[in-house]
């Protein structure tokens, strides 16, 4: 299609107010033991030739550190209400295999597990979000790993993490009380699970300094009875309630390729992420009704694109391609967390490591960046930067009969002075002109960056890693107090103005 000449429309940043701190924790990440995230990704073990420290892969290590990864959720996940954590401790060569019952029924040999994840956080400079079993473990399983990791007296479960070889307990904050209970959890009831989270939760308990925040198993997509339910009978006993969310362009019988699609796949990706916005704030307004304190956090901690496998792939693996629609679908739902930052406190992007919308792609000893990826480096420095209002005038992506706003937009104070600009557009063919006005802000200059391609599938490959990445963006001017942003079609920018 012929791009049209572009539209001029006033965006107003509002850089002398925000209150709201735009927690790290948003741009959080998710592993889960399914397909080649853990095994062949983030785990080759200590004996492989792919340098590793401790069997943790450097070069995925070193990427995420790049990003400033500030959290990181496991085992699952599905896997989470089927895994025993004790069969993951001790000697590796005396673990016992597990049939992984939810992700291609392969056997799971526990190589890597808790002291496995944990050395990874640390190696990441990240904090652990661990999510316990309550679908089909006991309390009394769930207090014990609490016990053997975060109890630095005596005990049976303390000695037994001496006896593995960690002396100090570990500092674990983010704890998880089931996942996914209404479905893969155990398919339980919003008032069944609330009893039983208000159950584990009691036994769940702090040791030392270690305080747990407590995560209950909160809604999927527009589930809002789930959220009333679980706020009415369990708000007081929990510190988050999470929020799970995917988007795909077709139906769960038919996802949809991630790599073969045209603009009306395109479009419906769009349509979907944007609908992140309505439904988050309407789990929020029901939780303002039991929490007008805004003291439980909305913990989106599965979110991100869901595809057809790749061809020739194990269905069971959940491996699909990143392409610039991903970037787009990525750099919008930031934007929405981040405007939602008030509710909002964390947010983990399903998944790290060559399972749905990755980061990153493993091929052997090859790596490759996922345009996804490259978006969360751009948007590194929201992370508990002060977030800013702004009014934007609408300009609209019409597809046939439909239209969405063409531009979403976040804004935030990094540093005294320094405004950080966060902008996706959407429309594939017609570019846009911004005239931004930064009020209790006169900038003197402006710097940005770029994420775009010729082709909306546009990604990279083994072949061609850098196919898509960022560049530098010359179409930023300051103009008699102003700011001229001249947005290209299918393109996430970010800007930095002083």
């Amino acid at each position: 299609m012929k791009s049209k000449l572009p539209l001029t429309k006033k965006l107003v940043v509002h850089a002398g107010q925000g209150a709201s701190k735009i927690s790290k924790h948003i741009y959080g990440h998710f592993a889960e033991h399914l397909g080649r995230c853990i095994y062949d990704g983030l785990w080759v073990g200590p004996e492989s030739p792919i340098p590793n420290l401790r069997g943790v892969r450097t070069d995925i290590v070193e990427a995420l550190r790049a990003i400033r990864i500030p959290v990181l959720r496991w085992p699952g996940g599905c896997f989470a209400d089927e895994y025993h954590w004790q069969d993951g401790i001790g000697p590796r060569e005396s673990r016992p295999g597990r049939v992984n019952t939810h992700w291609g029924g392969v056997i799971e040999n526990n190589r890597f597990g808790t002291h496995e994840f944990l050395d990874l956080c640390d190696q990441l400079g990240c904090e652990p979000y661990i999510c316990g079993n309550l679908g089909s473990g006991t309390v009394r399983e769930m207090q014990e790993w609490v016990e053997y990791l975060t109890l630095g007296g005596k005990s049976p479960m303390a000695e037994m993490r001496r006896a593995n070889g960690r002396e100090a307990p570990w500092r674990v904050r983010f704890w998880g009380v089931g996942n996914e209970n209404w479905g893969c959890g155990g398919n339980m009831r919003a008032e069944f699970y609330a009893d039983q989270f208000r159950r584990y939760a009691t036994y769940c308990r702090n040791y030392g300094g270690n305080k747990l925040y407590k995560i209950a198993c909160g809604a999927a997509d527009f589930d809002f009875r789930w959220t009333e339910v679980l706020m009415r009978e369990a708000a007081k006993f929990m510190d988050g309630l999470s929020l799970h969310y995917y988007v795909l362009p077709g139906n769960w019988e038919s996802k949809g390729s991630a790599t073969q699609f045209g603009e009306s796949e395109w479009f419906t990706v769009m349509k979907k992420t944007i609908l992140l916005d309505g439904m988050i704030a309407n789990h929020s307004d029901i939780m303002d009704r039991f929490d007008p304190e805004k003291r439980v956090g909305l913990i989106v901690d599965e979110w991100g694109a869901w595809y057809d496998v790749e061809p020739g792939t194990n269905p069971g693996f959940l491996y699909q391609q990143s392409t610039l629609r991903d970037a787009m679908l990525a750099g919008t739902a930031l934007n929405i967390f981040n405007n939602h930052c008030d509710r909002v406190q964390m947010a983990n992007l399903a998944q790290t490591v060559n399972v749905l919308q990755a980061l990153i792609l493993t091929e052997g000893e090859k790596m490759i960046l996922t345009p996804t990826y490259h978006v969360f480096e751009m948007y590194k420095d929201h992370q508990d930067a002060v977030r800013l209002p702004f009014d934007l005038e609408e300009s609209l992506y019409a597809s046939g009969d439909e239209s969405i706003p063409a531009v979403n937009v976040s804004a935030s104070r990094a540093g005294v002075g320094t405004v950080l600009l966060t902008l996706c557009h959407l429309d594939p063919v017609q570019g846009l002109e911004l005239e931004c006005e930064l009020r209790g802000m006169t900038p003197v200059s402006v710097t940005g960056r770029i994420l775009t391609a010729d082709a909306v599938h546009a990604g990279n490959t083994f072949e061609k890693p850098e196919a898509v990445q960022p560049a530098a963006f010359d179409g930023a001017k300051i103009r008699g107090g102003s700011i001229r942003i001249s947005l290209p079609p299918k393109a996430v920018v970010s800007l930095e103005v002083m």
